[in-house]
This record gives structure tokens, sequence and C-alpha cells, in this order.
């Protein structure tokens, strides 16, 4: 048997090799600053603000102080509840963004209820108020995003480390290794493989050294920092998996039970009970309980106000239609929507409609002759897309959501593209993360399609209030003119 507390030998291209073997500082250790750090920057920030807009006296500086502390405490709960404060949420920066916006602005929301609440409103400064909210929420970004970069820097040295142990050496164990992104994620490092049969296995596995039986594991994690303990053993093992499990439970590390399909992607996932029984949540229905509700109340809303605003530019757009050549104004289209249900979409009118028989629906390509004048134009402009307003206040589309395809083509890439019936789980929408990450236009071919469908599972599985506005905000920017919008 291998004597743990002896430096293990590396071997070329493991997953240990990678990751280097230098003790490093505990992953946990690092997370516990950050909300300390958070409320610091709070403060600062506060403070910052207060005093360069104006220096007020003491009296009124204790009252802001305490504000201060309400809203650094309110922040930090927010935080935690919006897993900020999990170490994996480091991935990708730019998520961060989105949930500590949608954070900053709940807690935002709750201080000016108390202000009214309180009827202490009128005893701040509402400059002070908005820049600090606006200056806190852009610095607490600032500083998670170079703690990233501090983060993947310091792990790839070996001095950031989340220490993790697996037990089993069976096939399920070969694809978790495999599944195991040590790249994106260099803080990750696999010490060891533990086995109670280790007669029919090596001295390594996979390129990871073999440490012993589960009595060894326990040994091993009370001489060394060990933070999660990963079994690899098929479910159908209950009564083997009950006993590693209790032996485990009286160490101070994770426990965490791999998947049976250890090879595939699950979107996120999450234990709970269901009746008597516990059950692993492999996909949750989107936009469930009040995130529904809220996405309702966005799309009607928002609709109104923005027909109230465009309809002077809907009515020029029509009549330029209307002088540009015959047929009607508007035309509607079959599309797929949500739940694959079948719906007409409205569109400003943008071809002849006097052209020859065609097969199918082609979709519209560059210097395409089946489209007007004045279609270019809208077409490029995206406010062909504008009767699809009255889509959303009927119900059967969304401000933000996936594209909706024409029937056709919906049934021609579901059949080449796996998963492609995914993005039909949601309410299809007149903008999407898709079209303002570049997706938009023209796709004609299986590639840049599976691209649009990435992307859109990608916002229905991380949708969020702010997220919303970020892709609305990113329309009225670049999304409105596109070199692939014929």
């Amino acid at each position: 048997m291998k004597d743990l507390n002896a430096p293990q030998e590396e071997m070329p291209g493991s997953v240990t090799a990678r990751l280097g073997r230098t003790p490093g500082l505990p992953y946990r250790l690092v997370l516990s600053l950050t909300p300390l750090i958070d409320v610091t920057l709070i403060m600062v920030t506060g403070f910052v603000v207060y005093f360069g807009y104006a220096l007020w006296n003491v009296e009124e500086l204790r009252m802001y102080v305490t504000a201060l502390l309400v809203y650094s405490g309110l922040t930090v709960m927010s935080f935690k509840l919006c897993d900020l404060y999990d170490f994996d949420v480091l991935n990708p920066p730019g998520f961060q963004l989105v949930r500590i916006a949608a954070a900053s602005l709940v807690v935002f929301s709750v201080m000016l209820g108390m202000g009214y609440a309180f009827k202490v409103t009128d005893e701040f400064s509402r400059v002070w108020g908005f820049a600090t909210f606006l200056g806190a929420t852009a610095v607490l970004y600032l500083y998670r995003y170079a703690f990233f970069l501090l983060v993947q820097r310091s792990s790839r040295q070996g001095r950031i480390v989340r220490n993790i142990a697996l037990f089993g050496c069976g096939d399920q164990a070969v694809r978790l290794v495999k599944s195991l992104d040590v790249d994106r994620e260099p803080w990750n490092r696999v010490v060891g493989v533990f086995d109670d049969r280790l007669s029919r296995i090596g001295a390594t596995f996979c390129g990871l050294p073999v440490l012993g039986s589960v009595d060894d594991l326990v040994r091993y994690a009370r001489t060394n920092h060990l933070d999660d303990v990963i079994i690899a053993l098929p479910w159908n093992a209950e009564k083997r998996i009950t006993g590693i499990v209790n032996r485990l439970t009286e160490l101070p590390v994770g426990i965490q039970l791999g998947s049976d399909l250890a090879g595939y992607s699950f979107t996120r996932h999450h234990f709970k009970r269901i009746g008597g029984a516990h059950v692993m949540t492999v996909q949750r229905k989107p936009l469930d309980g009040w995130g529904g509700v809220i996405k309702a109340v966005e799309d009607r809303l928002f609709a109104v106000l923005m027909i109230a605003a465009f309809s002077p530019l809907m009515a020029l757009v029509a009549l330029l239609i209307k002088l540009d050549s015959r047929g009607p104004v508007l035309y509607k289209q079959p599309r797929y929507g949500f739940n694959n249900r079948v719906f007409n979409v409205y569109k400003f009118r943008s071809m002849y409609v006097d052209r020859p028989p065609e097969k199918g629906v082609p979709q519209a390509t560059k210097d395409d002759p089946r489209v007007t004048r004045v279609g270019r134009f809208i077409r490029r402009t995206s406010l062909d897309e504008l009767p699809q307003l009255f889509n959303v206040l009927e119900g059967t589309m969304s401000l933000v959501g996936p594209r909706p395809h024409a029937v056709a083509h919906n049934e021609e890439y579901a059949r080449i593209i796996d998963g492609y019936f995914a993005r039909h789980r949601v309410k299809p929408g007149i903008t999407g993360w898709a079209q303002v990450n570049g997706l938009r236009g023209e796709t004609d071919t299986p590639e840049k399609m599976a691209a649009r469908v990435r992307y859109d599972v990608y916002y229905i599985e991380n949708w969020s209030l702010a997220f919303d506005f970020l892709i609305l905000v990113r329309t009225a920017i670049v999304g409105f003119i596109n070199k692939n919008a014929y």
C-alpha cells in the first residue's frame, strides 16, 4: 500500500501533473473573504460619493453610515441567495454581471421601500442614493472580474486549489475523469483515486495515482487538505454507495454522487423531495412560478409602451410599403412557437406579391430579387419586425426569446440538429441572445443553426429579468442594423 503522506510521483500528461502538486490555498478560504470585501467596497463607494458630493455635518454622516451598513448587509444576503459566493460562479464573468445587477437592483428597491415605510426618504440625498447604487454595482463587478483573473492565474500556478478525490475505478469513473474540465476551471485538482477493489487496478488510473481503499481515503482526508470526494459508482450499487457515504460523513469534506451519465452535459440540476422520494432534477421547468408572471408583465407593459412610441414610425413604414409596391402592408406566416404550437407571426411585407410559385419557404439571401426596395431597408433595420409587438400583446410571443422559424425550416433542422426543439420550451421572441451575438439573418448551414440553438438554450436555462434587459439594451445599440439581414 502507498504511503499517503509521501509526495506522489507525477505522471507526464496526467491531470495531476497538469495541475501541479504545490499545497495551494484552499478555495473556500478565498471565498470566505469575498463577503467582507463586498461590504468594504460598498462602504468606500458610499463615502466617496458622500464626501465628493458635499461635506455634511456629523449627525448626517451617522445617518448615512447606518444606511450603508444596512445596504451592505442586504447586498451580502442577496448575493448569497443568488449563489454569487459559489466559487464556480466565477465562470463566466459575463453572466456574473447579470446576477450582480439583478441582485443589486432588488436590494436598492428594498432600501427605497424601507425608506418610504419609515418616512425617512426626505432626509437622504437622491443623488447620493442613485450614485452609490450605480457606483457600488460597477465596483462590485469590476472587483469580481479582477478576482476571476487573479484566481485563474493563481490556480494555474497552484496557489488556489480545490482538492478533489475520486472513489471508484470503473467505466463511470473513466467518463467522469474525461468530463472534468481542468483547463476551464484550473482550481480543481484531482489528488488521486481510491477504490476497495485494488486487486483489479494498477498503480495508476487514467493518469491519476491510485491511493488505496476507503479506509485509506479516510486517513488521507484526516492528514491532508481535501475539499470534495466524488463517488463514481453506478447508482444501482446502493448498498456499496450507502456504506461508503456512511464512512465519509464523519469527514469535513463535501460528498458528491457522480451521475451514471457522467459523460452527459446537464444544464443544471439539484436534489429535492417529491413526496417521500429523493430525486435529482436534471432540467428545471423554465419560467416556473413567479418567473412566468414577471415575464408576462414585462412583455405586456413594454409592448404597450413600444407600440405607443413607435406608432408614427409604423404608420410611415406602412405608407412607404403601399407606395412602393402593390399588395397588403402586413402579412402573416405560420411559425412554431411555445411547446411546438403553430401560430401566425405578423410582419411588414418586404417582398413582391406577384412573384412565381416557390418550393417550400426559401430564406432571403443577399440581393434577393423577391425583396422590394423598401423591403431591403426595413429588413436591414429590423423595422419589418415591429408588428410582432401585437404578437406579444396577444400572448403568442415575448419581447425576448428564441426567434421563431418558418415551419418548413423548423422541421428540416429538427431532423439534423439534436435538441433543436429545446428552444420551444419558452415563447419565441422578437429579439434574442443569439441575435445580439451576431447570429441573425440567413442560416444557410446546419452549423449556423446549431450555434443559434446553443445560444437559445443558454438563454432559456439562465433567464432572468436583468438578462432580458441586457438583451434589449444590446438590441437597441447593435441589433437593429446587421450585415447578415437581407
